[in-house]
């Protein structure tokens, strides 16, 4: 496969591909900058916590801070999908899905896919050192999650609830660099990341069963089967429900249950029309939840009102 072909799981008219030099497709591949949904679910739940701190508090999200969670966030997702992408590179190799990727396709060695990871990795310190001291711990402890995802496919049947686990530190993250502090309501937002995580992430590993069942990889969406669009209902009610109570616990305006009913409709949707034998809307439904994760960020910050 060339540089400049788009591989599966992005757009063909992604960025990267139509714009980016040839000599740096490769990198921006790396980091999944040609499929950003990663870093809007990665971004988001740091600005869900922001925005549950504020509204809390009777105000608007930071906007300062809201841009330093993003380039944080799009920082550490690409050193986050480069270390996976070393990990993985065997496994990724003999899936269809993945084969074209830089690493295993020969674009990039493992030794300069180290370089740009820590290269990311550093500059996102950087930023994280402006935050809060409790937020700069959380920040430092992320790491052994993220360290600890790309072995869960190899020993549970539930590596999205580990990838549910690691996104959403985010919310922690946001709330504490607000606050300096973690309350009752930043925990159940949290728990409410982890079962959206978990709901999207079966829809997205539709993409992958054959394939995964041929290398031997699991997957939550393997373990279900056919069961699998009931338990992303499951999953998807369990975060509603948790987002909620986050928010009746922070005693946010009405604001908040307005825009929340959106949230649970978006999912909803989702829910109703995943389909087992369709990866490519499998796909397109994961991607949707970038929308519905802003969609529950306006809410919370909605709740300042």
């Amino acid at each position: 496969m060339t540089p400049a072909a788009p591989l599966p799981d992005a757009a063909p008219t992604n960025w990267v591909d139509r714009y980016a030099p040839a000599g740096l497709r490769p990198w921006l591949k790396l980091g999944r900058f040609d499929r950003p949904a990663g870093i809007w679910l990665l971004m988001l739940p740091g600005w869900q916590g922001i925005a549950l701190a504020g509204a809390m508090r009777g105000q608007w999200p930071d906007l300062k801070l809201m841009a330093l969670v993003f380039v944080g966030a799009a920082l550490m997702r690409a050193a986050g999908c480069a270390y996976n992408d070393i990990v993985d590179r065997d496994i990724d190799a003999k899936v269809a899905r993945t084969a074209g990727r830089p690493i295993p396709a020969g674009q990039i060695s493992v030794k300069q896919a180290w370089a740009f990871l820590v290269g990311c990795s550093l500059v996102s310190f950087l930023i994280l050192i402006t935050l809060p001291p409790l937020a700069i711990g959380l920040g430092v402890a992320s790491l052994a999650l993220v360290a600890a995802y790309p072995f869960m496919k190899r020993i549970t049947w539930w590596p999205q609830a580990w990838l549910g686990l690691t996104f959403n530190w985010g919310a922690l993250l946001g709330y504490a660099a607000v606050t300096n502090e973690i309350s009752a309501p930043a925990l159940l937002l949290y728990a409410s990341g982890v079962a959206w995580t978990l709901g999207y992430d079966t829809i997205y590993a539709i993409q992958d069963l054959e394939d995964d069942a041929l290398a031997g990889v699991k997957s939550s969406a393997r373990r279900l089967g056919d069961k699998a669009p009931r338990a992303v209902a499951s999953f998807y009610l369990a975060t509603i429900t948790l987002a909620f109570a986050a928010g009746l616990l922070g005693r946010l305006g009405p604001g908040f249950s307005i825009l929340l009913l959106a949230f649970a409709v978006h999912l909803g949707l989702q829910a109703r029309r995943v389909r087992v034998d369709d990866p490519a809307l499998a796909l397109k439904l994961f991607k949707s939840n970038a929308l519905a994760g802003l969609i529950l960020a306006a809410a919370l910050a909605a709740g300042s009102l």
